[in-house]
């Protein structure tokens, strides 16, 4: 992989890719197709059809949506709004539709662990996950991009089209509401 700092691909790559090089395109895949995913399975609690399906649907926006890039945020910034929009873009149309995810039904038959630490620390995995998925979308995203995948709360604005004071605000509210949820899920599953 090309170690290319954000500035660099939005310098050399970008226009590339609004020239419609395929390679360039391949290149900007190689670089954040791990970001996109991650941030899309978290949201969506591990279902990993969806982030895959949210992933596809970031970079083929991306493809017809790269002239858009002005080049005045981080591209990595721009590129995280289109996930964030993605992700509640689906959230909405499944609220229309009344869908239940594959991993909500696995869930429902899976069986509990026979072995005592495993079972520990899915039961663990399994409160973190629910508590995540159990805040309201801003708060959830806030946390998401700040925890998982490691951005400043600059780059959070920017993605979310906020300012800081904002940002903080979604991250302290957020993260009371996470620990209510996780004394309250921890408590009932006692």
């Amino acid at each position: 992989m090309i170690p290319l700092s954000d500035r660099e691909v939005a310098a050399e790559i970008i226009e590339s890719c609004r020239a419609g090089d395929r390679e360039a395109l391949r290149v900007l895949y190689d670089l954040y197709k791990d970001r996109v995913y991650s941030i899309a399975l978290h949201f969506f609690r591990g279902d990993q059809p969806t982030a895959s399906d949210i992933t596809q649907q970031v970079f083929l926006k991306l493809m017809t949506a790269i002239g858009k890039f002005k080049g005045e945020a981080a591209f990595s910034t721009w590129l995280y709004r289109l996930v964030v929009n993605a992700c509640q873009d689906a959230v909405r149309r499944r609220k229309r539709v009344g869908l239940t995810t594959q991993r909500d039904r696995l869930e429902e038959i899976a069986g509990k662990s026979s072995h005592e630490d495993d079972y520990a620390h899915a039961q663990s995995v399994q409160l973190v996950r629910a508590a995540v998925s159990a805040l309201p979308p801003a708060f959830r995203l806030a946390i998401l991009l700040r925890y998982f995948d490691d951005l400043s709360y600059e780059q959070i604005a920017q993605a979310l089209h906020c300012s800081m004071g904002t940002v903080a605000s979604r991250l302290s509210r957020g993260h009371k509401l996470l620990a209510e949820h996780l004394k309250r899920l921890r408590w009932e599953t006692k």
